[in-house]
């Protein structure tokens, strides 16, 4: 059981076209085990409460997963339980927002196909992933749907991540030697420090946003990279940049390097520290 709930998300490749060829990213999918928990995590919490209900799981494309209705509960809650779980996956927010806003008078949204829009739907959020969506629909009011929702969604999401603490000494250290400081799936943080120029780098997936703390430098982004080498999967290297941007950086600045842009310090007069957080 303890096996079968850590593999409650499975890894899935999706292939992308795009214009400058085929590319890959990797996603999250919510597997059969992982939807039956979130039904029997508000399932648990509706009886409880004593009241009924019919809790259904959509995965990240809307498709119904797994549905069930507790004794008692009318049948049509089936379908609008369901039209809760579509509607929170693919507009990413709890539907309580959707039926908010059209009592506040939009009703034009109301007229939107293949939309529910009564509180009750949750998004299934898995480190920052949408994965599916949970609706719950026949408890014993609207404020319970929803409180049965979140309880099945929890119940995938786990615990949050830790907090992540670092003393001074070790960022030191780690600013004397130049390496990262924390790096997990979404993103990394890096203790950079120059003596020098660099290589050119291209960064095929990553976002690198640059705060300097200390020292300056020139920095050149866009451009053509020379005799530019893939080092490892999505990292390039190269020996210069042909065209780009020049600029003259400093103690306090924030560079935001997009992916798949080249960037170079070409110029390092002295020592230069700069936090690297990179992101997907």
């Amino acid at each position: 059981m303890k096996r079968r709930c850590k593999t409650m998300l499975v890894a899935f490749v999706v292939l992308i076209a795009g214009a400058a060829g085929a590319q890959t990213v990797e996603k999250r999918s919510l597997s059969l085990d992982g939807a039956r928990r979130a039904i029997a995590a508000a399932q648990a919490l509706a009886a409880k409460n004593g009241s009924g209900g019919v809790v259904a799981v959509v995965d990240d494309g809307g498709n119904l997963m797994a549905l069930e209705r507790l004794d008692g509960t009318f049948a049509a809650g089936a379908r609008v339980s369901i039209g809760k779980a579509r509607t929170a996956m693919l507009f990413k927010k709890p539907t309580r927002f959707f039926e908010e806003i059209i009592g506040k008078g939009r009703i034009a949204m109301a007229a939107l196909d293949d939309f529910t829009p009564l509180q009750g739907g949750i998004p299934i959020n898995v480190n920052g992933q949408i994965v599916g969506g949970i609706g719950v629909s026949g408890a014993a009011s609207a404020q319970q749907d929803e409180q049965l929702a979140i309880a099945g969604a929890n119940a995938v999401a786990g615990s949050p991540a830790p907090v992540t603490y670092l003393r001074s000494s070790v960022v030191a250290a780690a600013f004397h030697k130049g390496q990262p400081l924390v790096e997990v799936d979404n993103y990394k943080v890096h203790a950079s420090h120059r003596d020098g120029p660099g290589k050119v780098e291209v960064h095929v997936r990553d976002t690198d946003i640059i705060h300097v703390l200390h020292g300056g430098a020139t920095l050149v982004t866009g451009g053509s990279v020379l005799d530019g080498k893939t080092v490892e999967p999505d990292e390039i290297r190269g020996a210069a940049i042909q065209g780009g941007e020049s600029r003259k950086i400093a103690e306090g600045d924030v560079i935001v390097v997009p992916h798949g842009v080249p960037h170079w310090f070409e110029e390092v007069p002295g020592p230069l520290d700069y936090y690297v957080v990179k992101g997907r």
